[in-house]
């Protein structure tokens, strides 16, 4: 008869409620420590950067960017693709995780909730100003105007982005605030000086942990939660019309949004990792954010790589198929052109190498998926460079083929970018709990907590 075998814990080290707290909330009640101030003074000194780089653009135009007449979405748009797709794992893991009752998402959503949102702020960056006018952006929404027959377009994926990308990022922010509430008010009560417990208990809104405030908390929790799963799908499959819905070779394909949406969660997934694996260890979470949750969060890596791998392939198979001549060229320019070594880069990133973690072994060892969280995110940035240039510099008039190369300005608005997101996040986690008090106790067994084993054990002695 098959036996199955007992789940491993997803939390460790025997905690008791309270050492549960203590540990959460030891970042925000204790002074910063040096490896804080040195990662955020360097995420600082980035940000300076982008703010500089921007500033540089208004200032003397987009002439200063690499792009040109052949090739008008570059680097720009690449990143903004990019970071989109990076925001989508905290949607997956806090909604969709959320609804199925998975049990592993505890210890990792509220960090990936976070990451979604500094994603999300980092990628309206770059549309706004790639307007180049930046003060004329109100134009892009539907509000009448007094400067003649200026009206938006409906029906442009260009406008489509506005909308859901904007609306993601509102119901992103709601479902991370939500969720923070019991935590903050835990930080609340234990605060030590006045200032703090007004700052935590203007935070809390109120919360005073009654069963009727619990209830409705999670009723709310879950109504988010089911807004926020059609927008993991329809987000980043908006995104993708804006190449789908052209006639551009390379571009007009109707497998551009389930693509893109597992491209998304494969990116996001990596950027989760990278976050998680340092956190777990300089802030000493090992016992909360455990092997195991990288290994589920592998496991999901492996699969999103091989449904893009699978696109990659497909992408080749159907331009063949076609006979259109210049969707053909399109391919074989991206795997033999120019660029051919952006193509192979995107290729071992996205489709080879997460074939690693078939090996349990490699699954389960932290300094391996950090480095390959960063291989991750480095082949999803080419995917979305390869998308975009390859299928720009080389139209269908061979006196219009150029290269593109972008120019110290667009790199430094691009790292630039990585500031603003881990600037944003090294505040988060010394301001709030990075790791959900409430929702970790809640999936303690209580076989697992010291006082309720000396309970069990005094009673099985009494019953002797």
């Amino acid at each position: 008869m098959f036996e199955a075998p007992i789940r491993e814990r997803w939390i460790t080290g025997d905690k008791s409620y309270g050492q549960i707290s203590d540990d959460i909330c030891r970042p925000i009640e204790n002074p910063p420590t040096k490896a804080w101030w040195g990662g955020f003074t360097l995420s600082f000194i980035f940000f300076c950067a982008l703010v500089f780089g921007l500033t540089y653009s208004v200032w003397n135009g987009l002439g200063t960017w690499g792009i040109n007449k052949t090739v008008g979405w570059a680097w720009d748009i690449t990143n903004f693709v990019f970071w989109i797709g990076i925001g989508h794992a905290g949607t997956l893991i806090s909604a969709i995780l959320l609804l199925f009752r998975q049990k592993w998402r505890m210890s990792i959503n509220r960090s990936a909730e976070a990451m979604t949102i500094f994603a999300v702020m980092c990628a309206g960056v770059f549309p706004i100003f790639h307007m180049g006018r930046v003060w004329n952006g109100f134009w892009c929404l539907p509000l009448p105007n007094n400067f003649g027959s200026i009206w938006v377009n409906f029906s442009s994926p260009l406008l489509w982005d506005v909308f859901a990308i904007s609306t993601y990022f509102t119901v992103s922010l709601f479902f991370w605030y939500m969720g923070l509430i019991p935590d903050i008010a835990t930080v609340r009560d234990r605060a030590k000086t006045k200032m703090t417990k007004f700052f935590y208990n203007l935070l809390s809104m109120g919360w005073n942990g009654s069963m009727r405030t619990w209830m409705r908390y999670e009723i709310v929790c879950l109504i988010l939660a089911g807004i926020s799963t059609p927008l993991v799908l329809s987000v980043h499959t908006i995104v993708s019309f804006d190449f789908a819905t052209s006639i551009v070779p390379g571009w007009h394909t109707t497998i551009f949004p389930p693509y893109f949406v597992a491209g998304a969660i494969f990116s996001g997934f990596g950027m989760v990792l990278t976050l998680l694996v340092i956190a777990r260890k300089v802030m000493k979470y090992e016992d909360y954010i455990t092997i195991n949750h990288l290994d589920a969060m592998c496991k999901v890596v492996m699969l999103t790589g091989t449904i893009v791998g699978c696109a990659y392939i497909t992408e080749f198979f159907i331009a063949w198929y076609s006979g259109v001549e210049y969707e053909q060229y399109a391919f074989i320019n991206r795997a033999t052109g120019p660029y051919w070594w952006a193509y192979w880069t995107m290729m071992s990133c996205n489709l080879l190498a997460p074939q690693v973690f078939w090996f349990k072994k490699l699954r389960r060892h932290p300094n391996f998926i950090f480095f390959m969280s960063i291989i991750v995110n480095i082949g999803m940035w080419f995917e979305r460079f390869v998308i975009i240039v390859t299928s720009l510099h080389r139209d269908y008039l061979t006196s219009s083929w150029i290269m593109y190369y972008p120019t110290w300005v667009e790199v430094c608005i691009f790292l630039g970018t990585f500031g603003l997101f881990f600037t944003c996040y090294f505040v988060f986690c010394k301001l709030m709990p990075t790791i959900s008090i409430a929702e970790t106790k809640a999936i303690m067994p209580l076989d697992q907590l010291p006082i309720a084993k000396k309970r069990m054990a005094a009673e099985a002695a009494h019953a002797h």
